[in-house]
Formats: C-alpha cells, structure tokens, sequence
C-alpha cells in the first residue's frame, strides 16, 4: 500500500482498487484462510478500497474426477490500461533457483522490484542447509509431490522439476551469504532496451 500510494502523493483524482484472483477449494482449506487474511488485512486499512475482482477460493475451482483444481494459475496487469488478463509465465525472471531456494528453506514473502528505481533487488539472503537434502533428491516424482506440495493434485506440469532444480541449488549452496553475495551486496537487475532483464553493478562497486 505505502509503495503505491507513494506513486500518488499528487494525485487528484483516481481510487485504489484491488484484484484478488488465485486460490481453489483446497482439502486443507489453506486458500480460504489466505483469502480472510487479505481481505481482513484490507479492511483494516485506512484508505478507500475497492474491491473490483474477486476469483478467489469456490469461485476459482473446477473439479475433475472428485479433485479440485484452480481454474486461473496466474495473472497478468496492463499497467497502461489497467487491463487484467489470464496468464502464464514460462520465463520467471533472474535468479530463479536462488529465489526458490529462499522461499523453500522458509524465507517470507517479500517485494523484489523497486518500482522507484526500476530495477529487481534479490538478496542478500542467509540459510541454514535443508535438512535431508540428499534423501529428497533420491525421492521418486510422487514422493516429492505429495511431501513437497501444499496442494499436490493441483500442482502445474513443472512442479517436480522445479523443486528438484531448487534441492540441487541448496546442495551446491548450503551458505548463500559468502558464495552468492559478494561483499554482503544484493543482486541487482534492470530492464534492457529490449524489455530484457540485465545485470548490473551495486553503486559503489
């Protein structure tokens, strides 16, 4: 909220509206319970906010053969007509095992684009080393699934290879602080002439 609002100090007309779209009818509940989060956590706001989507949860579930699936796995925003769109995303930008490695070691959610500055600022990040990692990665495909998931039946094509990929990651890295982030300094990437991310120097370096 303080990000966006701070793109709008001068604004003299305009609103702040809110698209939630994700989630299905999971066994364990996990997407009704993120659901009342965000929308308790945006009503305790003070501004005015509107509610202009919401596919969330039931509304976002289909069921095929007794097993719920979301129906939309991802979205996209046309900043510049504010469009919302279905979207899938085959290229999922810098740092991809290094930011999964992060989220699967138990690192909370958090931004990495600075919208001021244009430009992705991932890390630096410190773990301590998974726990058995050698044990997952001799784990057949529906081990990995049904003890890596949330929500196993519903995971994308990619799921499996994805967490190997991520395992393989923190084996070669047990210490990211040394090896990956030279002088304690983050990664830092920038959109090219080409809308293509490219790396770049921290200042002062």
């Amino acid at each position: 909220m303080n990000s966006i609002k701070s793109f709008s100090d001068q604004a003299q007309c305009g609103r702040l509206e809110v698209h939630l779209v994700g989630g299905f009818s999971d066994d364990r509940q996990l997407s009704q319970k993120l659901t009342h989060q965000l929308l308790s956590e945006f009503d305790r706001q003070e501004d005015d906010i509107h509610l202009v989507t919401l596919c969330v949860t039931e509304l976002n579930d289909r069921e095929e053969n007794e097993n719920h699936f979301p129906i939309i796995y991802g979205i996209a925003v046309d900043v510049r007509t504010a469009e919302v769109y279905r979207a899938s995303f085959p290229d999922r930008g810098p740092e991809e095992e290094l930011r999964a490695a992060r989220a699967l070691t138990g690192g909370p959610m958090i931004s990495i684009y600075d919208a001021k500055k244009e430009q992705l600022q991932i890390g630096p990040y410190s773990w301590t080393p998974f726990p058995h990692v050698d044990f997952w990665l001799q784990q057949d495909d529906k081990e990995i699934l049904e003890n890596l998931s949330t929500s196993p039946l519903a995971e994308p094509p990619h799921f499996v290879e994805h967490i190997r990929s991520t395992l393989m990651f923190l084996k070669k890295y047990p210490s990211p602080t040394k090896t990956l982030f030279p002088g304690n300094k983050a990664l830092l990437y920038k959109k090219n002439e080409d809308g293509l991310w490219e790396k770049i120097s921290p200042p002062g370096s």
